[in-house]
């Protein structure tokens, strides 16, 4: 007796994102930005966004 196949979709190897929805409305989330800040663009302020700077570094010794 032969072993019956799998269900299609089920022998994915690749790993689900953790669903993050907005901490006021509750919509799922899919920028990269408003999954970190759990906020949507509707929902955030201005205020509220991310503040990132680039920062010149030196090279690590031995590189």
């Amino acid at each position: 007796m032969t072993s019956p196949e799998p269900l299609p979709g089920t022998g994915s190897t690749r790993a689900l994102r953790p669903r993050v929805t907005c901490r006021r409305c509750h919509r799922p989330l899919h920028d990269p930005e408003s999954r970190m800040l759990r906020l949507g663009p509707e929902c955030r302020d201005p205020a509220e966004r991310v503040a990132r700077f680039e920062v010149d570094q030196e090279t690590l010794p031995g590189m």
